[in-house]
C-alpha cells in the first residue's frame, strides 16, 4: 500500500516506492535492501538537497550535465513559453523554428566546416547515429566495404547496441553479446600507465596515434569507417591528450580515407574550457556527437554535428539518411538548449571556466600529498584521481579490494560528507570530478577538503 501525503508520496513512502518501482541504472539493486536509496529533491546553483534537507556540492554537474548549475529560472521559463507555443512536432520532413535556430547556433560554434546538425534525445543515439551516417555515406560514395569502427580501450560511447559495440568496457558488453561486430579497440592515452614512452609525452602520443593506424593497416584499411575519440577519456579516469596526439591521428584518418569522430558528449559546451573539445586541442573532426551539457540536463537532447562532405551525397534526389527519432529535435528541448547557450554568452561561462581552471588543477593537485592518490590528471572542469597502494610503485588494487574501497566505504563516505562525485572502478579506481561550469575556487576548497577528509581515512582501512 502506498502511503502519501497531499502533495505526493511521505519519505518512507519514497523510499519504500524506489525499492519496489524504481530500477535505476547501472545499480546493484541488492545495495539498497537494508540501507536507504538517496534521494535529491532539488538543486540550486552548484548544490543539490536530499528530501531530508541535507545540502551536496555536485561535485559531479549530475552527470556531466549541469553545466549552468540547478535552478536557472530563465530554461524554466524558455521550456514553459515554448510547451505553450509549440509542444511537440517532428523534424521528419517539417521543421519548427526552434530546431532551425538551435541548428544555425551549433553550427556557427562549431568549428571548420561542420555544418549540419543531425538531432537526437541522447548521446547513445548520437554515438550510434554518427556511425550509421558513416556506413551510408560510404556506400553512397562508392566504398561499400567500410563499416569498421577503432575505439579505445575503456572508453565508454553508450549503451544501444552500437554504440555498446564501440565502447571499450568488456565488462559491461558481456551481458548483452553478441553485439554489432565490426569494431576494433586501440591503446588509449593513459600516459601514467604508459606501455612506453612514460616520459616523454610526445613520443607517448605519437605511439598511441601509431597504434590506430596499425589497426587500420592490421584490419584492412578499405573496410574502416571510422575511429571513435573523446578529447579527455571519460572512463578509466580522464585521460587527456599528450601533445600531437590529435594531429597525428588526423592525419592518420586522410591518409587512409577514415572518418573522424569526436565523441563530445561529455567534452562539449565548456567543459574543457571550451564549447568543442575539438577546438580545445586544435584539430578538426570529421563528426562531433554531443548530448548532456547542450541543455545543462533541463531536458534530453542530443546530436551530431557532420562536415559538409559528408552532407553533399544525402543532397542528390532520391537520397535519405534512413535514420530517425520521434522525439529529435524536440521543441521544447531546442528552447531550452537554446536558453542554455544565452546563459553561456551572458555569464562569460567559457571565458570563466578557462581562468578558472588552473586554480582547479592547483586545488586537486595538494591531494598528491596523500598516499592513497597516485595521480591527478584531466582539463578544464573535468578531472580524475587515480588511487593506488603504492606511490612509488604505483602498484593498483585487485579487483576484490578496488570494489571493497569504491563501492564499500568510499561512494557512501563522499556522499555523506555532502560531496556528489564518482567512485569509479572501470580500469583502475579513481575519483572524478565534474562540477558545473558556475564554480570557483571556493568550491574547489570545499571539494578539496571533502576528499582530503575521506581519502585519508580510506588509506586507514586499508
Amino acid at each position: 500500500m502506498t502511503v502519501r501525503s497531499g502533495s505526493g508520496l511521505t519519505a518512507n513512502g519514497l523510499q519504500q516506492a524506489a525499492r519496489d518501482h524504481l530500477w535505476m541504472h547501472f545499480t546493484e539493486l541488492a545495495s539498497y535492501q537494508d540501507t536507504d536509496v538517496p534521494v535529491i529533491a532539488r538543486g540550486e546553483g552548484p548544490y543539490v538537497y536530499d528530501v531530508n534537507g541535507k545540502r551536496y556540492l555536485d561535485g559531479l554537474a549530475g552527470l556531466f550535465v549541469s553545466q549552468v548549475g540547478h535552478g536557472r529560472t530563465e530554461i524554466a521559463e524558455a521550456i514553459a513559453e515554448q510547451a505553450r507555443t509549440l509542444a511537440y512536432f517532428p523534424i521528419w520532413t517539417y521543421a519548427h523554428p526552434t530546431a532551425i535556430e538551435l541548428a544555425d547556433r551549433l553550427a556557427d560554434l562549431a568549428p571548420g566546416d561542420l555544418n549540419r546538425v543531425f538531432f537526437t534525445t541522447s548521446g547513445s543515439e548520437a554515438v550510434e547515429s554518427a556511425w550509421k551516417l558513416a556506413r551510408q555515406y560510404f556506400k553512397l560514395v562508392g566504398q561499400p566495404t567500410r563499416h569498421k569502427v577503432i575505439s579505445r580501450r575503456i572508453a565508454y560511447h553508450g549503451t544501444s547496441m552500437g554504440a555498446l559495440s564501440i565502447t571499450g568496457l568488456q565488462a559491461i558488453k558481456t551481458p548483452f553479446e553478441p553485439l554489432v561486430p565490426s569494431t576494433i579497440q586501440v591503446p588509449n592515452t593513459n600516459i601514467y600507465r604508459a606501455p612506453v614512452h612514460g616520459d616523454d609525452p610526445e613520443a607517448f602520443g605519437r605511439w598511441a596515434a601509431d597504434q590506430v593506424e596499425e589497426a587500420i593497416l592490421q584490419n584492412d584499411p578499405e573496410s574502416v569507417a571510422a575511429v571513435y575519440v573523446e578529447p579527455v577519456q571519460n572512463a578509466g579516469g580522464c585521460f587527456p591528450p599528450p601533445p600531437g596526439y590529435f594531429q597525428r591521428l588526423r592525419e592518420i584518418c586522410d591518409r587512409y580515407g577514415v572518418l573522424l569522430v569526436s565523441d563530445e558528449v561529455i567534452c562539449a559546451f565548456g567543459r574543457l574550457g571550451a564549447y568543442f573539445g575539438a577546438q580545445r586541442f586544435d584539430y578538426l573532426p570529421d563528426i562531433i556527437t554531443f548530448a548532456k551539457g547542450v541543455t545543462s540536463g533541463y531536458v534530453p537532447m542530443g546530436g551530431l554535428i557532420a562536415r559538409e562532405k559528408l552532407v553533399e551525397p544525402f543532397q542528390e534526389e532520391g537520397t535519405t539518411f534512413l535514420h530517425g527519432n520521434t522525439f529529435a529535435g524536440h521543441p521544447v528541448a531546442a528552447a531550452a538548449a537554446l536558453a542554455n547557450l544565452d546563459i553561456f554568452e551572458n555569464e562569460g561561462l567559457i571565458e570563466h571556466v578557462q581562468a578558472n581552471a588552473p586554480v582547479f588543477r592547483a586545488t586537486l593537485e595538494k591531494l598528491l600529498d596523500l598516499p592513497i592518490v597516485g595521480d591527478v590528471r584531466g582539463e578544464g572542469y573535468f578531472y580524475g584521481i587515480e588511487l593506488v597502494k603504492d606511490k612509488e610503485t604505483k602498484e593498483t588494487f585487485t579487483d576484490e579490494e578496488s570494489h571493497r574501497l569504491l563501492k564499500g566505504f568510499l561512494s557512501p563516505a563522499l556522499f555523506d560528507a555532502g560531496l556528489v562525485c564518482r567512485a569509479d572502478d572501470r580500469g583502475d579506481p579513481v575519483v572524478q570530478l565534474s562540477p558545473p561550469l558556475i564554480c570557483g575556487p571556493e568550491h574547489f576548497a570545499e571539494i578539496e577538503g571533502v576528499l582530503r577528509e575521506v581519502l585519508t581515512e580510506a588509506w586507514r582501512r586499508i
